[in-house]
């Protein structure tokens, strides 16, 4: 598997990024940790005359944690997992994190490439909506923030316009209980069905539920009926099951080489199960 020819382009900035790929328009592509689109490229399922690699640009990488967390798009997998005050903050995203794939694809790929090429199977978008995280796309037009539940079009089409970069994801610090659930046919594979889950709970009762799931739609589902069906209860059999028949409206599963609809619905209810009790556990 070789690609095609190509130009090679290594910019230290983001303004150098972005006016290479306004140059070259659809002939450009912009690449963070490639695990995407070097595959395609390699299979000539893609053929890009103009690779801008974003490795070398060091405002895209880092995270800051003050009153809310704002992760740089080139952050690694590995990255938020060895982060412990991120963790802290944030232990939802590690425990995400460790079930992508393996520990050479969480070296190198990026929180940035995963959430903003639309795959549905990709797990960070999921979790995103579930935190109401932000998106700040720049491009020659300047700046813009979009939130990730509306970020999502179809599969592999989002908001981000071709010569626009995703440079940064923000989000409110969550508070009380988390879990990310995955079901998955072998370790590195993508999730036949995950559920990523918040709760904040007080005197035994549900205050705040935010719930996402993946790979269950073109798009990965966030569903505020299946939060507000857990709030205000104690999260019992009955809360849980009515949370889960609200999620199970809003996902629109495909029979694939994962298992027919009827499975996939099936255990989209299972794994959100767990990780609604797990979450409210913790909460």
């Amino acid at each position: 598997m070789i690609p095609a020819a190509f130009e090679y382009h290594r910019p230290k900035a983001v303004a150098d990024a972005i006016s290479l790929l306004t140059q070259h328009g659809d002939d450009a592509r912009a690449m963070a940790g490639g695990h995407s689109l070097i595959p395609m490229m390699k299979l000539r399922m893609a053929h890009i005359g103009h690779l801008v690699d974003l490795q070398d640009i060091a405002d895209l990488k880092g995270v800051t944690i003050g009153a809310s967390i704002r992760i740089g798009a080139l952050t690694t997998q590995a990255e938020l997992i060895n982060n412990t005050a991120l963790t802290t903050a944030a232990p939802i995203l590690k425990e995400a994190a460790l079930q992508i794939a393996d520990p050479q694809i969480r070296n190198v790929g990026t929180v940035g490439g995963n959430v903003a090429n639309g795959d549905p199977g990709n797990d960070m978008p999921g979790l995103m909506q579930c935190l109401d995280a932000t998106y700040t796309l720049t491009g020659p037009r300047g700046s813009r923030d979009v939130r990730a539940r509306d970020f999502y079009q179809s599969a592999y089409f989002t908001s981000r316009k071709d010569d626009e970069l995703l440079v940064a994801i923000t989000f409110a610090k969550p508070v009380g209980g988390y879990a990310y659930e995955k079901q998955k046919r072998k370790i590195g594979d993508y999730a036949t069905a995950a559920a990523a889950v918040q709760i904040a709970a007080s005197g035994g009762r549900v205050t705040a539920a935010s719930i996402a799931m993946t790979n269950l739609s073109d798009t990965p589902v966030y569903s505020a009926a299946a939060g507000a069906a857990l709030v205000g209860t104690a999260c019992d059999a009955a809360a849980i099951k009515s949370a889960v028949t609200a999620m199970l409206l809003d996902i629109n599963p495909a029979s694939d080489n994962r298992g027919p609809v009827e499975f996939k619905r099936h255990l989209a209810g299972v794994i959100l199960g767990r990780a609604i009790a797990r979450a409210f556990s913790r909460a």
